[in-house]
């Protein structure tokens, strides 16, 4: 399965980092589902690692809003409650156009090689060979790559969070949406704009793509 790259090349990354980045996309792809129990052997053994890196991972995911650990019980991944939609998209709302602008203004020439690569893979976003999986991971992987860019940590630590909130929901209803290749084609003028240093032009489009986003997601409600 193709894995969401998203990361810096190269970078080395410790045994909690790895297992931490490898749960947090099968929770947020809905590969591990909501209400599932997680168990830390499985997870030990499918990712090679022991059961403390995968505790570790575990423990930032529940931060996260990711899984739940109820005493006596276990831990399980948590619920997609579409009552959140509109408290994540209020966050959204406010922080995309501002990551998109600081992007614009902050992304070094590696952040833009970075960009126009995932543009180059936007171009066919609406080839039959690519289904609604691997759409929503190159959906995960403009974003980050977007508020990597910022150069602000907590700015990019809270919109992954919060994006990740999102992309639940909207692999909740990947069946009903009927335009997912329109919407995943909507960054490419966006990755364009940060590119090209344009921030109000990145903002006005980010503002545009999250209001998208939950008419999209409460259309197919």
């Amino acid at each position: 399965m193709r894995q969401v790259a998203t990361e810096p090349a190269g970078e080395e990354l410790s045994l909690a980092e790895r297992a931490y980045r490898a749960i947090r996309d099968r929770l947020v792809m809905l590969e591990l589902r909501p209400g599932a129990p997680i168990n830390e052997d499985q997870l030990a053994q499918s990712l090679g690692v022991g059961r403390t890196p995968v505790r570790e991972a575990l423990k930032r995911l529940q931060y996260e809003r990711l899984i739940t650990t109820y005493p006596r019980r276990g831990t399980f991944a948590t619920d997609v409650n579409i009552t959140d939609l509109a408290h994540i998209s209020e966050v959204r709302q406010e922080l995309e156009p501002l990551a998109a602008a600081l992007a614009a203004r902050r992304a070094t020439a590696a952040d833009r090689a970075t960009l126009t690569a995932a543009l180059r893979e936007l171009e066919d976003a609406d080839s039959p060979q690519r289904d609604a999986a691997e759409l929503m991971r190159l959906d995960l992987q403009v974003h980050r790559a977007i508020y990597a860019a910022t150069h602000n940590p907590y700015l990019e630590d809270t919109l992954v969070r919060h994006d990740n909130l999102a992309t639940r929901i909207w692999c909740l209803f990947i069946d009903r949406l009927s335009d997912m290749a329109g919407h995943i084609g909507e960054h490419g003028p966006l990755i364009e704009a940060v590119v090209a240093g344009d921030a109000d032009k990145a903002a006005q489009l980010a503002h545009s793509h999250v209001e998208g986003f939950e008419r999209a997601i409460r259309a197919a409600i």
